[in-house]
């Protein structure tokens, strides 16, 4: 073979490499998302669904779209409301899991290599089992008959504190939302401490830093990339959850995930439902920009950029 066939031969083989994937992005994301941006310009069937975007009469064809839907969420307060709890409780989940999954991630870094894989498969044996039997189970440990919920109040009792409530509550989200997504914030904070060069680590104690400044001076900075990628990976489905709010936290906890659902499966008003899918799209890309800049910004975060 020539070389100028060699070179069209590999020519061919990136153009399928990199047309494959795009053409499975577009009719996977592209497409269903262009046709739920349209929904939202949209009327509501009478039974449900899409009214047509056209009619025809007499005078020709003419569209039938209108910007009510958007009009509609931006200007009743109760559906910003939500939102805004929606933002509330996933920031909440985000900062939580980040309190509790770097420690637990360093303990893993740091134990013996044998027990290593071991300690990675615990994180990660809750995904061997079904979601919903997970969340379910926090039912049963927040119920008001359970021993939790009993010791806690007998243990309330003793200082003369009345009893609480701890199922159905805004309390009850946020736990459901950290134990569901706390392993999606352990696994890249693991993944990032575990490539830190030790000698770095050498070179602070050589220097005579404590181990609090070693950890505020290099450990930290270099983990803005793990806690960049966890970040993102549990504040987006923690903002957009709507199985956890609805069987932990009643109407008390309903979230924006929530809302889109009733819009599609009770009250069958599918534009409304899109347009506040599409706003909920939008801030979560707004969200993933700015987390991503404001990281780069950060010591440590051109690690992320590269």
């Amino acid at each position: 073979m020539t070389r100028a066939g060699s070179l069209q031969t590999e020519a061919v083989k990136r153009r399928l490499l990199v047309g494959l994937p795009t053409l499975v992005l577009l009719v996977l994301f592209a497409a269903p998302t262009l046709i739920m941006v349209l929904a939202t310009f949209q009327f509501p069937d009478d039974f449900g669904g899409l009214a047509p975007a056209w009619y025809s009469d007499s005078d020709g064809v003419h569209l039938d779209l209108t910007l009510e839907n958007y009009e509609r969420f931006a200007g009743e307060a109760i559906y910003l409301k939500i939102f805004w709890r929606s933002l509330v409780y996933a920031t909440l989940t985000t900062l939580f899991c980040a309190a509790l999954a770097y420690p637990l991630a360093m303990f893993i870094t740091r134990a013996p290599s044998r027990i290593r894989d071991l300690l990675v498969l615990l994180v990660i044996l809750p995904f061997w089992s079904n979601f919903l039997i997970r969340v379910y189970a926090w039912m049963s440990i927040l119920g008001p008959r359970s021993l939790f919920t009993e010791g806690l109040n007998g243990l309330l009792g003793w200082f003369g504190l009345g009893p609480v409530t701890l199922l159905f509550t805004p309390f009850a989200v946020i736990v459901g939302l950290v134990y569901v997504h706390l392993p999606f914030m352990v696994l890249p904070l693991y993944a990032n401490l575990c490539r830190h060069d030790p000698a770095w680590l050498d070179a602070a104690r050589d220097l005579g830093a404590s181990p609090w400044k070693t950890f505020v001076g290099v450990t930290l900075p270099m983990s803005v990339p793990g806690l960049v990628a966890g970040s993102l990976l549990v504040f987006i489905p923690a903002l957009g959850a709507f199985a956890v709010p609805d069987i932990l936290g009643g109407a008390q906890g309903a979230m924006i995930g929530n809302l889109i659902s009733d819009q599609f499966l009770s009250a069958r008003d599918w534009p409304f439902g899109s347009t506040i899918a599409v706003a909920l799209t939008l801030f979560v890309v707004f969200i993933a920009w700015l987390m991503t800049a404001v990281a780069r910004r950060l010591p440590g975060g051109a690690a992320h950029a590269r």
